[in-house]
């Protein structure tokens, strides 16, 4: 898969996710195991989209540079900044679904900062291995991209269908496999995978619900992925949407955790944009929609969710 990215905007991308990502981990160390504040997600959440709007300058910046084109370096950044929508907005029904798990498992404040930092983590080697086999299939199979575009428009119509109705944690079948295949405490050990009871090492429910993130964080891949290739093909804007998209998502779980109550209508406009992505998709070969209208689309349909939502959201 070719890129329009230079060599060393590359390095400097790996460099910038392997910093965020050490920082984190050690502000995490420092700060133990502690309640993050609606504040302090808030701060967070700003500095994460700050950053992603300034790489998403510096993108702009080097294509036009490799190119001397104003026009393809105005498409290209388009592109970043539509996929990086997507996923960003698609990642907040993967938030809804952890904050379902952290429910059921009554998992402590305290300790939801670290199952978050080892599920992004582990998003992000998940992702970049989806998005390369993904881009291959591309490359050497035409008519997967028919079998994306048909999937998002399932998964639009499934998740429209859902929306609204009280998930059951109780039959999900990886938890059922995972209780079969573990003994697990009834209780936490601070912040620990496995304790001893009775004389035996067993699993604490802090290990279930990593296994359950990590089980989350494959089918929203399955999801996000097949929807920012509708918008571009390019690996680097592809990997870099989503990953500037999944390092936010730690700040941004515990804002949502605190409004979630006003956005009860947003999985219904999450619905209707993979039915239009998916659709997008479909039509490739017939007629190109415009970057700039996708990204329109997508927007309005955000905002009128969200306005929707606010306006009729249950007062509390």
């Amino acid at each position: 898969m070719e890129s329009i990215a230079p060599l060393w905007l590359w390095v400097v991308f790996v460099a910038f996710v392997v910093a965020a990502l050490f920082v984190d981990f050690v502000l995490l160390k420092k700060q133990g195991a502690q309640t993050v504040s609606v504040k302090e997600a808030l701060n967070w959440s700003l500095v994460w989209i700050g950053l992603s709007f300034v790489f998403n300058a510096l993108f702009w910046w080097a294509v036009k540079d490799t190119t001397g084109s104003t026009a393809i370096a105005n498409e290209k950044s388009l592109e970043f900044l539509t996929g990086y929508l997507i996923e960003k907005s698609l990642a907040v029904d993967n938030i809804f679904v952890f904050l379902m798990i952290f429910s059921y498992f009554a998992v402590p404040a305290e300790y939801q900062k670290r199952v978050l930092m080892i599920g992004i983590l582990g998003a992000i080697v998940l992702r970049t291995v989806m998005i390369l086999v993904g881009g291959w299939l591309l490359m050497q199979f035409h008519w997967v991209l028919y079998v994306f575009g048909g999937f998002l428009v399932l998964t639009g119509i499934k998740m429209w269908w859902a929306a609204g109705k009280e998930p059951h944690l109780e039959d999900n079948p990886a938890l059922k496999l995972l209780r079969r295949l573990m003994p697990v405490s009834q209780r936490y050990d601070g912040e620990t995978f496995f304790t001893v009871e009775n004389g035996k090492r067993i699993a604490t429910p802090l290990l279930m619900v990593i296994a359950l993130v990590g089980v989350t964080d494959v089918i929203f891949a399955v999801d996000s992925i097949p929807a920012i290739f509708a918008i571009t093909r390019d690996p680097f804007i592809v990997l870099t949407s989503n990953v500037f998209a999944i390092l936010g998502l730690r700040a941004m779980f515990f804002l949502l955790q605190a409004v979630a109550g006003k956005f009860h209508l947003l999985n219904y406009g999450l619905a209707v944009i993979l039915v239009f992505i998916g659709t997008k998709m479909m039509l490739i070969d017939i007629f190109k929609i415009p970057v700039a209208v996708s990204l329109g689309v997508v927007v309005g349909i955000l905002a009128i969710t969200m306005v929707w939502s606010a306006k009729t959201a249950p007062n509390t």
